[in-house]
């Protein structure tokens, strides 16, 4: 394939040496961007992939001159290898690691008792935040917020009794022979960047850039001295924030570069993604491809419905279920499994080890919270459908689960949807609508200030709706469509200003 303007804009600068980065807009070729380079040099190089699946993608397409792996493989050969025998270790419950490192009893901050069992639950939780960060040791921001320790007070309290106990599993950890705590692969890349390693290589490239671990980060750009940086990445589709990961291409300081030409979808579908990447104040505009026809409207038989929540994701599950369709999950149904079985151990007053759910004694009391404490308010679907169905339902629905290979439509999460795409997609009614969009039928209120799209929400959206190659339905996105919102983008006009009046 002829490169692209843009394309050979990124080759000529990569050719004279420049520091990079290329924001790739969804389905603009980023690992066909990146393989463009490798072959066009001698020189060596490393790429870092995101995954063991796109490092294996790119050494297929990469020369020998450039070798393709994961941090984690890199981190495995240089100090990860001495620790196998711990990494082969049975698995233990988390409460008798903490049981062996000194957490032996339940504490009560505020109103709430937090068991040995939350207690311990929240240590290996804190160890693993560290993990993913570029510090260099565990401090009160790597202990997790537990539901109902919401306020910063609290959660100073809880620290005051996780950090301890957690830096003296860190240095457990650091035995390689030996150690009451399970050893975990992220617990060697960690090792590894304390040693600050420099890699040998010409050149370095980052894929998937937006969604990078600080701990990657300060391996990557700890290369800027001996080796030239490039990274391909979409801010656009930096939605992984709320664990961990950071978007390493705002402020990078190098040369900044597009490529929007997108092979995926047609001109209609990039007019869409880019009305979402207007509300995300997102770098980026796209180009769809003239050849490729793909339309939005009605979808009866969707390949693939998009979800914004796991909770959204089980309902759907259900009702298709019960419309008679075998049905896969996508990423299995592991998640909805253990938010259900939680549920039901909650309703026949056990309490639960779920990491959202773990500090309720029963389940009236985490209705209480769903329903009354802002804190609690995203729960409150978990709550309705597990009042509505009950949660033995929900476990034999996620039990009928097929693979994709034999499914007449997947459910996914737009978070787990990332990366992949589908010929005719559905977005499903669990999106946040904002409160400036009124249902029909809704009475205008002039003096209710309009609420602007979140951030994080309007990129979620943008990888919802450029999964698609043939037909998209908008449906539970489909309010930017309301007349004010299109009128006000046209003419230039903020979201706050063109969204006040009332959707249709």
């Amino acid at each position: 394939m002829k490169p692209t303007d843009e394309q050979t804009a990124a080759a000529d600068a990569f050719h004279a040496g420049e520091h990079l980065a290329v924001q790739a807009g969804a389905g603009t070729g980023k690992t066909t961007m990146l393989a463009l380079l490798a072959r066009s040099t001698r020189r060596r190089g490393r790429c870092l992939a995101y995954n063991r699946a796109i490092a294996q993608d790119a050494a297929a397409r990469f020369p020998r001159t450039v070798q393709c792996k994961t941090t984690h493989a890199l981190a495995y050969a240089a100090v990860g290898h001495h620790y196998t025998p711990r990494l082969n270790a049975p698995r233990r419950p988390a409460w008798q690691t903490g049981q062996a490192l000194g957490l032996t009893k339940a504490v009560r901050i505020g109103e709430r008792e937090v068991s040995q069992r939350a207690l311990s639950n929240a240590l290996l939780r804190t160890v693993n935040r560290f993990c993913h960060t570029s510090d260099t040791e565990i401090a009160r921001h790597h202990v997790p917020k537990l539901r109902g320790l919401e306020d910063k007070d609290l959660h100073r309290e809880l620290a005051s009794h996780i950090v301890p106990v957690a830096r003296k599993a860190w240095t457990d950890l650091q035995n390689p022979d030996d150690g009451c705590v399970r050893f975990e692969h992220d617990h060697y890349l960690k090792i590894w960047a304390l040693t600050r390693p420099k890699l040998d290589a010409d050149f370095l490239l980052l894929d998937e850039a937006q969604d990078t671990n600080p701990v990657v980060e300060e391996i990557f750009l700890a290369q800027r001295d001996h080796a030239q940086l490039v990274m391909v990445g979409d801010s656009a589709q930096a939605i992984y924030h709320w664990r961990g990961a950071k978007d390493v291409m705002t402020g990078f300081n190098g040369t900044q570069l597009t490529l929007s030409q997108s092979f995926r979808f047609g001109p209609d579908l990039a007019e869409e993604a880019n009305r979402w990447l207007h509300l995300a104040d997102a770098p980026i505009r796209l180009t769809g491809t003239p050849a490729v026809s793909t339309e939005i409207g009605p979808v009866a038989s969707p390949d693939a419905v998009l979800c914004r929540t796991n909770v959204g994701a089980m309902a759907q599950v259900m009702t298709l279920m019960a419309d008679g369709y075998q049905v896969a999950l996508a990423g299995g149904g592991d998640s909805l499994h253990a938010l259900a079985q939680a549920a039901r151990d909650l309703k026949e007053g056990r309490r639960t080890h779920h990491p959202e759910l773990l500090l309720f004694p029963c389940w009236g009391d985490l209705q209480d919270y769903a329903a009354h404490d802002p804190a609690g308010r995203d729960l409150q679907p978990l709550v309705n459908l597990v009042d509505s169905h009950g949660a033995d339902a929900i476990l034999a629905a996620v039990a009928q689960l097929v693979p994709e290979p034999h499914a007449q439509v997947t459910i996914s999460t737009a978070h787990k949807a990332k990366g992949r795409e589908w010929p005719c997609v559905l977005i499903a009614d669990d999106f946040a609508r904002p409160k400036q969009h009124q249902q029909p039928g809704e009475p205008s209120d002039p003096a209710t200030a309009p609420e602007p799209i979140d951030d994080a929400e309007a990129r979620l959206a943008y990888v919802a709706v450029t999964r698609t190659r043939q037909r998209l339905d908008l449906g539970g996105l489909s309010w930017i469509h309301d007349t004010p919102g299109r009128a006000a983008e046209e003419s230039g006009l903020s979201w706050q200003q063109g969204l006040c009046a009332p959707g249709r």
